[in-house]
């Protein structure tokens, strides 16, 4: 994140092992979610009506939401982009006064991040080289944590992790389609698909950290604690595959609900430092509503309940 303002502190933030383990997980969940239990067997019977209803009736959408779902992982850096652009002189000042950092390295930093976060978000937009596009990505979200004095901030970090989930989302969903270009027709793409795999589920666990930060952040309220339980186990749905188009349904409208909601940087004056921070906040949430929207298109991959009961 680039320099949002000298006072915008003040204001509150609206292979084996690890597929071993995931194979445990998944394992443990599924007993958890046993269908002969009635109560399961309703809410599962509940969630499908509501996957059918939605793959019914946005069945025109459906081939864009990939391409929307990827514009809007990459929101924040084109936002955090003509920020750095627009407010140039403020950038410099900040870090050459307050990081004491050397004046021709904050220029060539801010230019480099620019630059990056421009080319490489289009690059995910297009799918061209994703794979190389997520790594720039994702040094640029390190690289400015370390700059500008945020990287051991909780809510920084939170909320970072959650775009990184949601870069490993967008590039397993453009993984396996770039391999098969490269690799002779009619042999099997075991490696890719593996990747694949192992990515989604990375990146599904690491898009839901931004919850974190909705859970504890501000006051309770009986309201407040039903959404977090209700966003709590949609989360876990997500984690371990099940249910998950549904999972993804309600969490993209709740997190649209609360960016809304919370995040309304738009009601605030241009010198207004609160202003800043939340529009930084508005773009972080919709990458991580980019994500979830890929997760509704593609599913939750080969590491998930939903995928063991199609097969069992």
């Amino acid at each position: 994140m680039s320099f949002r303002g000298l006072d915008s502190k003040r204001f509150p933030t609206s292979e084996a092992g690890f597929g071993g383990q995931s194979r445990k997980a998944t394992a443990f969940a599924e007993r958890l979610v046993d269908s002969n239990n009635p109560y399961v067997a309703k809410f599962e019977e509940f969630a499908s009506s509501v996957e059918e209803y939605v793959d019914t009736h946005f069945d025109s959408i459906k081939p864009y939401v990939p391409a929307i779902g990827r514009f809007l992982i990459v929101a924040t850096f084109l936002e955090d982009s003509v920020r750095i652009f627009s407010q140039w002189d403020d950038q410099v000042y900040y870090l050459a006064t307050f990081r004491h950092l050397w004046v021709w390295f904050v220029k060539l930093f801010l230019v480099f991040n620019i630059s990056l976060m421009v080319s490489a978000s289009v690059m995910i937009i297009t799918r061209v080289k994703t794979e190389i596009a997520a790594c720039l990505l994702t040094a640029v979200v390190v690289f400015q944590g370390f700059i500008y004095g945020l990287f051991f901030d909780p809510v920084f970090f939170f909320r970072n992790i959650s775009v990184v989930g949601g870069l490993l989302i967008a590039l397993s969903d453009s993984l396996v389609r770039d391999k098969r270009f490269l690799s002779m027709p009619g042999l099997p793409m075991v490696e890719s698909k593996d990747n694949k795999k192992y990515f989604l589920l990375a990146g599904r666990i690491m898009l839901i950290l931004l919850f974190l930060v909705f859970a504890f952040k501000t006051s309770w309220s009986f309201f407040r604690l039903f959404v977090v339980l209700v966003g709590f186990f949609a989360c876990s749905a997500v984690v371990v595959g099940y249910k998950t188009k549904f999972a993804a349904v309600l969490l993209v409208v709740l997190f649209s609900i609360y960016n809304i909601s919370s995040n309304h940087y738009w009601t605030y004056g241009q010198r207004d430092a609160r202003r800043d921070y939340l529009k930084y906040e508005f773009f972080q949430t919709l990458s991580i509503v980019g994500g979830l929207l890929i997760i509704l298109n593609t599913g939750a991959g080969e590491l998930s309940l939903d995928e063991k009961k199609k097969i069992y």
